[in-house]
């Protein structure tokens, strides 16, 4: 089932094999439910502020940083970039419309995925473009004991967010390792972008409201339809990936 896409990846690398040491997930829409959140905080912030960015197009920017996203609106309707102060000044507000909401659940079959790719003895490390403190701050508390800190790729660690492949490339230099020996595990184009980008086998889950050929064409490797497919198809997936 998973065998060609595999090989395609192994035949266009120029790679033997994935020795696979380690699966670099991105945090909203992958491990925490929070994307719907994130939509609605920027929808509001830009309507406020006499801007535009529909829910439906904040889905399209996850994963690049908040500047990349305010800069794009900015220089949409306003034609020019936005000062360091209005980036500031608009983030900031986001992150106060964003907390106003409920804490975002773990997405469905999270915890279970990571702990089989834990007692498989491959690391599971976080690579989001978030800089959100209140999911940040709870990954240890909604999955105690799988991602240690000093792996983890943030938007504070980067200069340039997804699609660029540098938070993925972080990741691998962070872990010591070599894009055949890691998978990513993404729910954006942008996403999907940065990991294909860095070389990286990348599959991507559709928890949002996207077309999933937005996800193929943006060069994901495979597709599952949520991530308690990813985590139900884990056990046949990484025996495939060892072959």
């Amino acid at each position: 089932m998973f065998q060609k896409a595999i090989s395609q990846y192994l035949a266009k690398h120029h790679y033997s094999s994935i020795q696979l040491r380690s699966v670099l997930f991105d945090m909203d829409g992958v491990l925490f439910n929070s994307m719907p959140y994130h939509a609605d905080a920027w929808h509001k912030v830009m309507v406020a502020r006499g801007l535009h960015l529909s829910k439906e197009e904040a889905y399209l920017h996850e994963g690049r940083t908040g500047a990349g996203t305010i800069n794009i609106v900015c220089r949409r309707q306003c034609g020019r970039e936005a000062t360091p102060e209005e980036i500031e000044a608009i983030y900031n507000e986001k992150t106060i419309e964003f907390n106003k909401h409920p804490l975002a659940e773990r997405m469905s079959g999270a915890w279970e995925v990571l702990k089989k790719v834990k007692e498989a003895e491959i690391v599971p490390t976080v690579v989001t473009g978030s800089g959100q403190s209140t999911l940040l701050n709870r990954l240890e508390e909604n999955f105690p004991g799988m991602f240690r800190p000093e792996l983890m790729v943030t938007a504070f660690d980067v200069k340039y967010g997804k699609p660029h492949p540098e938070p993925y490339l972080m990741a691998l230099e962070k872990g010591g390792l070599k894009a055949n020996e890691a998978i990513v595990v993404e729910n954006a184009p942008l996403g999907v972008e940065s990991g294909v980008a860095a070389g990286i086998f990348t599959i991507a889950v559709n928890t949002g409201p996207l077309d999933p050929q937005v996800l193929l064409d943006a060069g994901a490797n495979l597709l599952f339809p949520s991530m308690q497919s990813f985590c139900d198809a884990w056990d046949k997936l990484a025996i495939a990936l060892k072959r």
